[in-house]
C-alpha cells in the first residue's frame, strides 16, 4: 500500500438564503421565480437617499441557526460595508459583518459512512445577497437580474477541520439537514438558496500547518463540491510533487470539463476596505432573548436519529434514512402511533415509498401520502387480504388516484384467495399435474413443497395467499 506524501486540509464557507417573507433590509418580497427585476426597490438597489431597515425575522432565524450549531451568540453585534465592484452588486458594496459577527465558536457533529466526529464552526454572520448575472446563449453580452439582491444570507464558516472530499460531503449533508429541521431555509441548491465555497490546501502528511490555499467557487451541488475537491487535491498534489510553487487564488469549477480553472488571485480582508455600516445601528441580544430562541429550537436531526434507535428499535442506518427528510421522519412517527409494529412502517417507508419517490423524481412531501392511508395498506398486507407484491402495486395507484387502499383493492380485484373453498380446486389440479413432486415431498424432500406453492401461485395468477396455500398443501399431502 502506497503512503501519501501530502494530505488535504479543507474548510467550507456555506451561504444559506433565509426563508423570510421579505428581504433583509427592505420590504421587497423574498421569493424565487418572479420575472426578472420585479422584486426591487430603491433600498435594495442602493439609490441615493434610501436607508436600510433590518428584518427582525431574519435576525432571529440567524440566531436560532447559530444556537443550534452550539455557537456563542454575541450580545452586541453590528453590520459593516464590504466594498467591491461587480456588475451584480448595484451599491458597489455589500452590507455584511466583519469584526463583530453574530456568532462564533460552534460545532457540527458529522456522521456518515466511516465519519463520526465534530467539525468546528468558526463564525456565523448575516449579510445581504447580490444579484444574479445571466448569460444568454449566443449573446456577446450579459444581463443582470436584481431580484435576489438584498435577500437575507447566513454565512456559516467552518474551521479547516475536514480532511477529504467525502468528509466535506457528509458535513454539507448534515448542515443542510439541520437548517431544514430549523425551518430557516429550504436549502435548495438548484434555486441558489444554498451555495458553498471550499478552501483547500495540501500539507506534508502528519504535519499540523496549512499550505497555500485555493478557494473553489461555482459548485452547484454537493456532488460537485466533492468532485471539485477531488480534482483540486490531485492538481495541487501533482504541482507540489513536480516542484511547482502554488499561489493563493480563487478557482472556478467547470462542471462540463470536470476540472477547475483560475479566476483571480485571492483577496484578503483589507482588500474589501471594511468599515461600519453608518445607516444601521448596532443590535443587541439579552440573555432572555437568547433563552426564548433556545426554547423554540426543535429536536435536531442527530438527536432524533438516536431517539429513533432507542424508542423504535431501529438500526443507525435505518434511522439515518428516515431522518434524512423531516417530512418522512414526522410521517413515520405518526404512522408508529397508528400501527404498533413500527418497524414495518419504517420498512415500507424505506422500501416501496422511497422507491416511488425515486421513480417519480419527487420529494416525500410531494408524494401527498397520509400516515393513515399507508397504515391501512400495511394492515391489508399483514392481514393477508392482499400480497406484499400487490401492496406495492396498490401504493402506486394510491399516489396516482388519491383513493384509499381498500377501494383500490376492490376496483382492481386484487384480494388474495385465502379460503379452502377458493383454493381447493387449484390445489387438486396442481397435485394431479405434479404427482412426482408430491411423492418427493411425502418421502421427505421439504423443498418440493415450495415448488408446489409456486405452481398454485402461477395458476391463481398470483392471487393465492402463499401461507394459506402452503398449509392446505401440507394438509392434503399428509392425509
Amino acid at each position: 500500500m502506497s503512503v501519501q506524501k501530502y494530505e488535504p486540509v479543507i474548510g467550507l464557507e456555506v451561504h444559506v438564503q433565509l426563508k423570510t417573507a421579505t428581504k433583509v433590509f427592505c420590504g421587497c418580497a423574498n421569493a424565487f421565480g418572479a420575472p426578472e427585476n420585479t422584486q426591487i426597490c430603491p433600498v435594495c438597489l442602493g439609490l441615493p437617499g434610501s436607508l436600510p431597515v433590518l428584518n427582525a425575522a431574519a435576525l432571529r432565524s440567524a440566531a436560532k441557526a447559530a444556537l443550534a450549531l452550539g455557537c456563542t451568540v454575541r450580545h452586541f453585534t453590528k453590520f459593516d460595508r464590504k466594498n467591491y465592484f461587480y456588475p451584480d452588486l448595484p451599491k458597489d458594496f455589500q452590507i455584511s459583518q466583519f469584526d463583530l459577527p453574530l456568532a462564533e465558536h460552534g460545532h457540527l457533529v458529522i456522521e456518515g459512512g466511516a465519519v463520526s466526529r465534530e467539525v468546528r464552526i468558526k463564525r456565523v454572520h448575516l449579510e445581504e445577497d447580490a444579484g444574479k448575472l445571466l448569460h444568454p446563449e449566443g449573446s456577446a453580452s450579459s444581463l443582470v437580474d436584481f431580484n435576489r439582491t438584498g435577500s437575507p444570507l447566513l454565512e456559516i464558516v467552518s474551521e479547516p477541520d475536514l480532511f477529504s472530499p467525502e468528509e466535506a460531503y457528509v458535513y454539507l449533508t448534515g448542515l443542510k439537514l439541520l437548517l431544514q429541521y430549523l425551518g430557516v431555509s429550504d436549502c435548495d441548491m438548484e434555486k441558489g438558496t444554498l451555495r458553498c465555497d471550499a478552501n483547500v490546501s495540501m500539507r506534508p502528511a502528519g504535519t499540523k500547518g496549512l499550505g497555500t490555499k485555493t478557494e473553489l467557487k461555482n459548485m452547484n451541488s454537493f456532488k460537485a463540491v466533492r468532485a471539485g475537491l477531488e480534482f483540486e487535491i490531485a492538481r495541487q498534489t501533482g504541482a507540489l510533487e513536480a516542484g511547482v510553487r502554488l499561489v493563493q487564488e480563487t478557482r472556478l469549477w467547470d462542471e462540463d470539463g470536470q476540472s477547475t480553472r483560475s479566476m483571480r488571485s485571492k483577496e484578503e480582508a483589507h482588500d474589501y476596505r471594511y468599515f461600519p455600516e453608518p445607516d444601521l445601528p448596532p443590535f443587541t441580544f439579552t440573555e432572555a432573548d437568547l433563552e426564548v430562541l433556545r426554547r423554540e429550537l426543535p429536536e435536531l436531526p442527530l438527536e432524533r436519529s438516536r431517539r429513533f434507535c432507542s424508542d423504535y428499535g431501529l438500526g443507525p442506518k435505518e434511522a439515518a434514512v428516515l431522518i434524512a427528510s423531516k417530512d418522512m421522519a414526522d410521517f413515520f412517527e405518526e404512522g408508529a402511533k397508528l400501527f404498533k409494529e413500527s418497524k414495518k412502517v419504517a420498512n415500507w417507508l424505506m422500501g416501496p415509498v422511497l422507491g416511488q419517490m425515486n421513480a417519480r423524481g419527487v420529494s416525500f412531501e410531494e408524494l401527498g401520502l397520509q400516515p393513515a392511508s399507508l397504515v391501512a395498506l400495511i394492515r391489508l398486507v399483514e392481514d393477508g387480504v392482499i400480497s406484499n407484491l400487490a401492496g406495492k402495486d396498490v401504493l402506486g395507484h394510491m399516489l396516482d388516484s388519491k383513493k384509499g387502499p381498500a377501494e383500490i383493492v376492490k376496483e382492481k380485484n386484487l384480494a388474495q384467495m385465502s379460503g379452502e373453498e377458493a383454493l381447493g380446486g387449484i390445489i387438486e389440479e396442481v397435485l394431479k399435474k405434479n404427482e412426482k413432486t408430491a411423492a418427493d415431498y411425502r418421502s421427505g424432500k421439504e423443498s418440493a413443497l415450495m415448488f408446489l406453492v409456486g405452481q398454485v401461485m402461477r395458476l391463481s395468477k398470483g392471487k393465492a395467499n402463499p401461507k394459506v396455500a402452503q398449509e392446505l398443501l401440507k394438509k392434503r399431502l399428509t392425509t
